[in-house]
Order: C-alpha cells, then sequence, then structure tokens
C-alpha cells in the first residue's frame, strides 16, 4: 500500500473507532509521523445507583 493511503487509512480507522475522545495527528517537515487516539469512558449519571 502506498504510504499516503497508508497514512489516510490510518488516520479514518483512527477517527471512526472512537465514541468519545481525541485524535491527535503529528507532523515534522509536511509528513505525519504519528497518530495518537485517546479514548475516553463514560457514564450516565442518571443511570447510576448510589
Amino acid at each position: 500500500m502506498e504510504l499516503n493511503k497508508k497514512v489516510e487509512h490510518e488516520i479514518l480507522n483512527a477517527v471512526k473507532n472512537v465514541d468519545f475522545g481525541s485524535v491527535e495527528i503529528t507532523i515534522h517537515n509536511s509528513r505525519v509521523v504519528q497518530i495518537e487516539r485517546k479514548t475516553k469512558v463514560r457514564f450516565d449519571s442518571k443511570s447510576e445507583t448510589r
């Protein structure tokens, strides 16, 4: 797979697989060098039992 297509695929895959969180793309010299995916787990406070 061509490098640009692979990078594009990885970015799209990272975005698709995050329900809550963020995707950070690090670029050096106009090239993507790293993709970080941070996922958050959220709990609905209404359904919590106290």
